[in-house]
């Protein structure tokens, strides 16, 4: 433990001492503003084809930013994702490779458990927050968090944050009016009642009245205090160089929304009720609300570049949106009431959340900085394991770089200098029996059930994504030395991990 503590210590010393070469020497270092939905499809927003759901705020930014349209989460679900995205470590070399509870931990929403959060990052491992932080930058998280319990070696405020406000556990983030939610250390009640994450209409409840639902509401809405929060954040750090990360909750079911966003959308669509159960709460009109919670995300993005602006610092800050994996679909289809399909929110691409097919791990991308970032559409493949030296490099500091990162800076083509494509972009996941990918150009091979018992499985499928970005035709029979070469990129991508361990892949790297 003490080596990880000089380590991280000598890391942070390094950084404090280096000179930081500005991309603009006479000018402050960028505000950094870092939105990450959650699980959010690839096509639930305007600029990437949604047309049922309002994003006004965000078709701005993308109309005066750059879309990236192969963009890729760090994995298909929510905290082997966000890793890779503070790590700037891909899936195989990254400390969490699935979601997992702290030890001792419940799944409860009933109240504070005593014991909450996912398994935590290491004390060693440098994080994004860190090197900004040591860049000189004041550092604050407002959101979810799930990359270590409170308290922990992975809890925020021990990994980069000099704030944090929202929840810590992905479980407790199963209710939009929770009970309480962090403080940077303190748990700060909320006036709402304890939920189960098992309550459902009763038998004697009419599912068809709105009134049957008001129990299941609360008072405090915990995206809007989120909000709240992040705004007074960039008041209070105005006047100095800030990271805020802002990881919400939305649109992440259950579906919950405020009386005055559901109004927008009530009695447009057939929109059966969802009774609950399955760990999620009822939701009377789950489209309407899918809908009313995406259209206020984006109404809380249009407050915040507000704020920017009339703070003067429009010119300064650089706002990145993304999401943390795909939507639910598949198996996921229906869950809480969700209805991808309905939607079109995979955008086309195959499958969703949980898979490490294009409609699970694609995500949109982003990135806004006036004056700075030409607008338009650009079609470079990138990954959460680039943001680290992605931001190092604009804000002008890529020498406090820690080693051994997987990502690849694409500031250069974010400022529209050439830049060479990636050689290749690598996931696996250890959820789910188990999965593997790497695309290469336009090649993509993907590996399911590796660790399914009885028979885990090392056969490669292979899609052409220039001809078939729905992963559609398997033509791996077809193509036998693209295969070869996939398969021995991935034999070395896969770093065996004690804590995640995977089995049939571990043994492949004996």
């Amino acid at each position: 433990m003490l080596l990880k503590y000089l380590s991280k210590f000598v890391f942070s010393m390094a950084l404090l001492l280096a000179p930081v070469a500005l991309y603009a020497a006479d000018s402050r270092p960028p505000n950094i503003v870092f939105f990450l939905a959650d699980d959010l499809g690839y096509s639930d927003i305007g600029p990437f084809g949604q047309s049922k759901i309002k994003t006004p705020n965000l078709d701005r930014m993308a109309a005066e930013g750059k879309r990236f349209t192969q963009h890729y989460a760090g994995n298909a679900v929510c905290a082997p994702s966000r890793c890779v995205l503070m790590t700037g470590l891909h899936p195989g070399h990254a400390y969490i490779r699935d979601n997992k509870k702290m030890p001792g931990a419940t799944s409860t929403t009933i109240g504070k458990p005593e014991i909450e959060g996912q398994y935590p990052i290491p004390d060693s491992a440098v994080t994004l927050a860190e090197t900004l932080k040591a860049a000189g930058y004041t550092t604050g998280g407002f959101g979810k968090w799930g990359l270590g319990g409170p308290g922990s070696v992975g809890d925020p405020l021990r990994q980069g944050f000099d704030r944090w406000y929202g929840y810590n556990c992905q479980s407790v983030a199963h209710n939009y009016y929770p009970t309480y939610l962090w403080d940077n250390a303190h748990a700060v009640d909320l006036p709402n009642r304890p939920f189960s994450s098992q309550d459902k209409l009763r038998p004697d409840e009419d599912p068809l009245m709105p009134t049957t639902y008001a129990r299941f509401q609360g008072t405090a809405y915990s995206a809007d205090l989120i909000t709240e929060k992040a705004l007074d954040f960039v008041r209070e750090n105005k006047t100095r160089p800030f990271f805020l990360y802002w990881p919400t909750t939305v649109p992440h079911v259950p579906l919950q929304v405020p009386e005055d966003s559901l109004k927008e959308y009530l009695g447009l669509w057939n929109d059966p009720p969802y009774a609950g159960g399955k760990g999620y709460l009822p939701a009377f009109a789950p489209k309407a609300a899918y809908a009313a919670m995406i259209t206020r995300m984006d109404r809380d993005i249009g407050r915040m570049m507000s704020l920017i602006s009339e703070l003067g610092l429009d010119e300064d800050t650089l706002f990145v949106f993304v999401s943390d994996n795909g939507p639910l679909n598949g198996t996921h289809q229906g869950l809480a009431g969700t209805d991808c399909a309905f939607f079109n929110s995979n955008g086309g691409l195959r499958d969703g959340k949980g898979t490490l097919y294009e409609g699970g791990i694609r995500v949109p991308c982003i990135v806004r900085w006036k004056g700075r970032i030409a607008a338009g559409t650009n079609t470079r493949v990138t990954g959460f394991e680039d943001w680290m030296p992605t931001l190092l490099d604009l804000v002008g500091a890529p020498r406090q770089l820690p080693p051994g990162l997987d990502g690849i800076s694409f500031a250069p083509t974010l400022l529209g200098q050439p830049q060479p494509e990636r050689t290749f972009l690598y996931r696996e996941f250890h959820g789910y029996s188990g999965q593997q990918s790497i695309r290469a150009g336009d090649w993509k091979a993907v590996r399911r059930n590796l660790q399914r018992k009885g028979k885990p499985n090392l056969q490669l499928e292979l899609y052409n994504l220039a001809t078939d970005r729905a992963e559609t035709k398997d033509v791996a029979g077809a193509h036998p030395e693209v295969i070869s070469r996939l398969a021995a990129f991935m034999a070395t991508q896969h770093t065996p991990s004690a804590d995640f361990p995977f089995p049939i892949l571990d043994k492949s790297r004996k």
